[in-house]
């Protein structure tokens, strides 16, 4: 398949997941093992310090951890996080919250991520790293 098939793919099934409609979560970039997704910060996504609720947070990180990986594999069924560690440096103030990860290394069905949250200032909320389970298709 040509490059850009894998992105076609990612795209499409990112429409499979209700969640991502859910909190609003949109894919704003795609490339070839990265991924930058975002979402936009309503009183519903907050704290009690009117801050980004920490599960918004590590979320949007998680799907897009999760995406990154997928755009190396267009056969694949899904990607399910193995194991992500997140540390929260500063806070969601609000408007838009952008993820952007990108594959470490790639395997045939692991891949290896990390990516980092920031507001729309550009100012870091947090940083995760994460291994992800590709699931391939069943061969026939």
């Amino acid at each position: 398949m040509k490059e850009d098939s894998k992105l076609a793919y990612t795209r499409e099934y990112q429409k499979k997941i209700p969640f991502l409609a859910h909190l609003g979560i949109q894919t704003d970039e795609l490339g070839q093992g990265s991924a930058r997704l975002s979402v936009g910060i309503g009183r519903e996504l907050t704290n009690s310090m009117g801050t980004v609720h920490g599960g918004v947070i590590m979320s949007l990180l998680d799907v897009a951890l999760c995406t990154a990986a997928r755009t190396l594999h267009e056969h694949s069924v899904g990607a399910i996080t193995i194991d992500m560690s997140t540390s929260f440096i500063g806070s969601g103030t609000g408007g838009r919250l952008i993820a952007s990860a990108r594959v470490l290394k790639d395997g045939r069905s692991m891949s290896f991520v990390e990516g980092e949250a920031t507001n729309e200032d550009g100012s870091l909320v947090a940083k995760a790293i994460a291994t992800v389970r590709v699931r391939l298709k069943e061969k026939a």
